[in-house]
């Protein structure tokens, strides 16, 4: 008898389903180049990574499931967790300085090596893909959007997420929270971080547009929640609070 699928919470893009002790999802082109960044970072000792079981009979990979609390994409996660879950970033950051694939390497947003100043990104990275046990982050998932970038755009992206910058929040809250984040990190100003989102969620506006137009499933799916014009909206939100916010991030 085969063992019960639970569908998991979340998963926009593609249907996740735990089965035991592991999470079934579905392939793409770009599951070879996944699978290898994660075996190499789990090699090179980074927490919180899934570990790679290979493809199942229906065709989906097969990962190893991190036990812990599932984060809905709409929560304000407190600040000690932001700041957990920015420093796992600047771990994972390190851990993957040092891999690079050789050549080009096809990747769900396109087919290309990394540049000179590029790492391989997680380009996901917002609360909603952490596993949290309490004020800690256990673990990282949905790793199907990796591909080359700068550590600004990952960044960026959990600020757009999980500041959140894409609601209007009160501006003295954004501030504090865009601080405790540049704080994680290290190496890093809140206003640096600001300044990279329009351009980074513009880059995620067109690369799903990109994606929809190549017949993309799971990028399809999110044109019905009215994807990407929803972003480009919250976008132009942004821009006329952003003066703002600058104002009044800490120094």
């Amino acid at each position: 008898m085969s063992e019960a699928e639970t569908p998991l919470p979340g998963g926009r893009v593609g249907g996740a389903v735990r089965v035991g002790d592991t999470v079934r999802r579905p392939t793409g082109p770009w599951t070879p180049a996944v699978h290898a960044l994660l075996d190499a970072l789990r090699a090179a000792g980074l927490d919180g990574v899934p570990a790679v079981h290979g493809v199942d009979e229906q065709g989906r990979e097969v990962l190893g499931l991190i036990p812990g609390r599932s984060i809905a994409r709409d929560e304000v996660v407190g600040e000690a967790l932001l700041a957990d879950g920015v420093s796992w970033l600047r771990r994972f950051h390190d851990a993957v300085a040092g891999y690079r694939p050789a050549g080009e390497v096809t990747w769900r947003h396109g087919r290309r090596a990394l540049a000179d100043g590029e790492l391989v990104c997680h380009n996901d990275p917002a609360a909603y893909n952490w596993i949290a046990d309490g004020d800690r982050v256990a673990g990282v998932v949905d790793w199907d959007m990796a591909g080359p970038g700068v550590a600004l755009d990952d960044l960026a992206f959990v600020a757009w997420m999980s500041v959140p910058l894409r609601r209007e929040l009160p501006v003295d809250d954004v501030a504090r929270r865009l601080g405790v984040m540049a704080d994680a990190y290290g190496d890093v100003s809140p206003e640096a971080i600001l300044a990279h989102v329009r351009v980074r969620m513009s880059m995620a506006a067109d690369r799903i547009e990109a994606g929809q137009r190549r017949g993309d499933q799971g990028l399809l799916n999110l044109a019905a929640i009215g994807e990407p014009g929803n972003t480009r909206a919250a976008l132009a939100a942004l821009a006329a609070r952003e003066p703002a916010i600058a104002a009044a991030l800490p120094r």
